[in-house]
């Protein structure tokens, strides 16, 4: 089975939240509505590339979670 790069998740102990969890290396939860993130990965690497490669990560959840969200209105309406 694959898993995807990217899953929305929620938690009803935390019903106003809405989060992103990143599967592959460097896997990570953010809390959206917080913008908060938390590492599961420790991360190695040189800084200057880290940064890249962790702004364009964020750059692609972030257009995930558009897409989801927009999937997910379509079908309320």
């Amino acid at each position: 089975m694959e898993i995807p790069h990217f899953l929305l998740a929620d938690n009803t102990d935390m019903p106003d939240d809405i989060f992103i969890v990143h599967t592959e290396y460097p896997r990570f939860i953010w809390n959206v509505n917080h913008d908060e993130l938390e590492w599961i990965d420790d991360l190695e690497g040189e800084e200057d590339e880290l940064v890249n490669d962790i702004a364009y990560l964020l750059e692609c959840a972030e257009a995930f979670y558009e897409r989801e969200m927009k999937r997910h209105e379509a079908e309320l309406i």
